[in-house]
């Protein structure tokens, strides 16, 4: 999900032919002063603008084929979705408020460090969540839910689904993949060219997974970011990935710069492993065709990160009350039921089950299992918290200059 896009001409189109809503905007204190009946009835048959990541055909596909029906048919909302993620978003948003212009955009899927880049030029219209009646269902308790990055959400940013990094490997190629972090440099220098790690988003995570590993005790990474601690364990995290290189797929001369390039070696036989933020990716990717189905899913010991993503309000949205409505139902529990199934993506659910009706509580529990992908139960005692947002930007940087660049 954190791949930078250009913004599509469609949804800037589209919003410049609405002046009428703009027109009868509030401020956001204004907004968020209104009742929920207030915001209901101004929010309703307007459109709303949505930049998300795109790189994913059953994401999208959710997002075409359900959710924008369910808005039109619920409020009158035309959901318009372009992709943009990343740095390119936070710049684009800046931008517009430095020129004093209304936003093109009025929700925007956020994480990590866009959430904490966003929250430094104010770009955020919040703290909303609490206005939304389906937020009393919410897991706040969950510190991998009420927590992004290190950084308390506090209303600013609306989880939408929590998920956890893995390894995707296939069965019939690897009969024992290295079920630890620390079996992984043999492993590697056993099976050469079989293994790579993607220069993106998924990569990160999992070199901060290792890195982790590598230090004995995840918690040193809790708090703000630390020179010390990150200067000690990547510098032993660079000389295992330096010492692997060479049996690195292509020897290690080139990386791939996004994860679906290394989804389709994996699908073509070329590596025996890629990677994925979403545990239960891997069901939805057999389901398809994608994979094989000998793929399966699993985390290596002492475990990988587990984080969660979110949905922000533009602050200078113009449709503001529409972009409240739609995150309110996108957090409804048939949004959610539908979303983790996965069949159809299979993103966990950021609400807190025992909050649910009964019968509602009975239909998140009977969805398909996960056949290929390990059940959330087994692998939640091996999730990591996520580090600060430094920590990424560093391995980024670090990865560029002391692993491709060498």
């Amino acid at each position: 999900m954190k791949k930078t896009f250009l913004l599509l001409t469609t949804a800037a189109a589209l919003l410049a032919g609405c002046g009428s809503a703009s027109d009868k905007a509030h401020t956001p204190q204004q907004t968020l002063a209104q009742t929920w009946p207030q915001i209901e009835a101004k929010g309703k048959n307007q459109p709303v603008s949505m930049l998300m990541w795109m790189g994913d055909p059953l994401i999208n596909k959710y997002m075409s084929t359900y959710v924008k029906p369910e808005l039109k048919r619920r409020y009158g909302i035309e959901l318009q979705i372009a992709a943009a993620q990343g740095a390119g978003l936070a710049q684009t948003l800046a931008a517009e408020q430095q020129a004093g212009q209304p936003s093109e955009a009025d929700v925007v899927w956020i994480n990590g460090e866009t959430f904490y880049q966003l929250r430094q030029v104010d770009a955020l219209l919040g703290p909303f969540v609490d206005k939304l009646p389906n937020a009393r269902l919410l897991d706040l308790q969950n510190p991998f839910i009420n927590t992004d990055f290190q950084q308390p959400v506090a209303g600013m940013e609306c989880p939408w689904g929590n998920v956890q990094f893995t390894f995707i490997y296939d069965s019939a190629r690897v009969a024992q993949p290295p079920r630890s972090w620390a079996e992984l440099p043999a492993f590697v220098k056993a099976h050469p060219g079989q293994f790579t790690i993607p220069n993106e988003f998924t990569g990160m995570t999992l070199l901060k997974s290792w890195m982790m590993a590598l230090s004995g005790n995840p918690k040193l990474f809790q708090g703000k970011f630390d020179e010390a601690v990150y200067n000690k364990w990547s510098g032993e995290l660079w000389k295992q990935v330096n010492a692997s290189r060479p049996y690195f797929w292509k020897q290690g001369q080139t990386f791939p710069e996004q994860l679906a390039p290394l989804h389709q070696l994996f699908a073509n036989g070329e590596v025996a492993f890629t990677f994925s933020n979403n545990d239960a990716e891997v069901d939805n990717k057999v389901n398809q065709g994608v994979f094989p189905a000998t793929a399966r899913a699993y985390v290596p010991r002492p475990g990988t990160i587990q984080n969660s993503h979110y949905l922000g309000i533009v602050k200078g949205a113009q449709h503001p009350e529409a972009a409240l409505l739609a995150v309110n139902f996108l957090i409804s529990p048939e949004a959610q039921l539908k979303k983790m199934d996965p069949n159809v993506w299979g993103d966990h659910t950021v609400l807190n089950l025992a909050a649910l009706p009964a019968a509602q509580r009975r239909q998140f529990e009977q969805l398909p299992s996960r056949r290929y992908a390990p059940r959330r139960a087994a692998i939640q005692g091996l999730a990591l918290m996520e580090p600060d947002p430094e920590y990424m930007t560093r391995l980024f940087k670090d990865f560029r200059t002391q692993v491709i660049e060498k």
